[in-house]
């Protein structure tokens, strides 16, 4: 059952099948509605619930850093993943030209369907039910583009802030553990001799990011 799925049973069950109901469905002069304007109010919803999440929870992360994190998680590409591991495609109301040209797999139909989805929830339970379904299908989203994002800058921050004092800093790996096809690599930072920081990745560039971080956060705390 996809409210089973979804982890949310509605009170209103009309909320959810208008939340399913795409354009292509719904004729001219029908009683129900398409979920354009649930999708509208569910885009605003995903994008507050994220932002609160990430700014309670990353607290030492800059404003840039958050805004490309929550971009990342409510992006279509994102959404369609979480839609298509809850079977959501399966659940819509399609007119027959959708439904002969692959409109259940479509990425743009299937996350506009699960921002509609997140927006019925709010109006049928509230704030804070609809805060516990987006974090729990799109927590592994958000860990995943918070590492992205959280790590890709820091050697690029830690490089601008060092130049300003005529340094640059350089990476050493210290260690590198395990067999070939699960190895874990420790690298360590240096700056003007000094041991600034040690990561740990998987690979020798994740491991080089985790140290940057560790080291601009040190220097950080100094400015």
């Amino acid at each position: 059952m996809f409210e089973n799925r979804l982890n949310y049973h509605f009170k209103n069950k009309k909320l959810l099948l208008n939340a399913l109901m795409h354009k292509s469905y719904v004729k001219k002069g029908a009683t129900c509605d398409n979920n354009e304007r649930l999708e509208f109010l569910g885009d605003s919803v995903l994008g507050f619930t994220v932002a609160e999440y990430l700014y309670k929870n990353y607290a030492y992360l800059p404003e840039g850093e958050l805004t490309k994190i929550r971009s990342i998680v409510v992006c279509e590409e994102s959404l369609y993943k979480v839609a298509k591991k809850i079977g959501l495609g399966e659940e819509i109301y399609l007119g027959k030209g959708e439904e002969n040209t692959s409109g259940r797999n479509r990425p743009s139909i299937l996350s506009d369907a699960m921002e509609a989805v997140f927006a019925a929830i709010y109006l049928d339970g509230g704030i804070d039910s609809v805060k516990e379904v987006i974090l729990n299908l799109l927590k592994e989203e958000i860990e995943l583009a918070k590492n992205g994002a959280d790590l890709k800058d820091y050697k690029t921050l830690l490089q601008e802030l060092t130049q300003k004092n005529g340094v640059a800093p350089s990476y050493v790996l210290i260690k590198e553990e395990g067999p070939d096809h699960d190895k874990t690599f420790t690298s360590m930072v240096v700056l003007n001799g000094d041991n600034l920081g040690e990561g740990v990745g998987k690979t020798k560039k994740e491991a080089e990011k985790q140290a940057a971080k560790i080291a601009y956060q040190k220097l950080q705390k100094k400015v």
